[in-house]
């Protein structure tokens, strides 16, 4: 079975999913950024489907970008410009061809964190 990538958005300042939340998935090949997704996040903090699907998963390196900004300042955890976290960039590698790769972004308007989840 072919490999793929989910991602999802918790708010750990709040305790919740982060909902609302656009994510643009980028292949990276040295200097070169090749967009190859755009996912928003639903009401549980994930996207509606993988944000690279079987059909056109590929190893290689990656970035996810999370545009945290806007939903920091829509739920009222920040005011203040600039921000501390506006887009947030995850750069990881795939190597495994049939592995399902989960890269969640844990998020608080001050830090962040992620792991390989399952």
């Amino acid at each position: 079975m072919p490999g793929y990538l989910t991602t999802h958005v918790l708010d750990t300042a709040r305790g919740c999913p982060a909902a609302g939340i656009e994510i643009l998935l980028y292949r990276v090949s040295g200097n070169s950024h090749r967009k190859i997704a755009e996912r928003v996040t639903n009401a549980d903090g994930r996207t509606d489907s993988p944000i690279l699907p079987q059909a056109e998963f590929e190893t290689g390196t990656y970035e996810l970008i999370f545009r945290a900004g806007a939903y920091l300042r829509a739920t009222g955890q920040v005011s203040a410009e600039p921000l501390f976290l506006d887009e947030v960039p995850i750069r990881f590698g795939m190597n495994d061809p049939e592995a399902h790769y989960h890269v969640p972004l844990l998020l608080s308007p001050y830090g962040y964190s992620t792991y390989r989840g399952s």
